[in-house]
């Protein structure tokens, strides 16, 4: 038996609200408005287009190029945001511009 659930069910909305903070429950999707819809969706393409390119990249890319393990950078792009730009920031050897 779930007691946390029952208990949870028997408070009042104050007694709920008490429990858990200033924080008010989180909203659902049909009670977002269009623009915090469009923010939802948009950060999720961004966030998926980076993870994608940053694991073909280092699919792609050859060992020697790469700072540090292959297999540990592949991990660390599945962190939102943070784990893609690390590695096309630390991770990737650069090349010297020649002239």
């Amino acid at each position: 038996m779930n007691v946390g659930k029952n208990v949870h069910k028997n408070m009042g909305p104050h007694t709920r609200r008490d429990v858990h903070g200033r924080h008010p429950r989180k909203k659902s999707w049909k009670e977002l408005s269009p623009m915090a819809r469009f923010g939802t969706v948009t950060a999720g393409t961004v966030q998926l287009a980076l993870l994608t390119a940053a694991q073909l990249d280092i699919s792609r890319r050859p060992a020697q190029e790469i700072r540090g393990s292959k297999g540990l950078w592949r991990l660390a792009t599945l962190v939102n945001f943070i784990g893609p730009a690390s590695y096309f920031t630390f991770g990737v050897k650069r090349r010297v511009a020649t002239r």
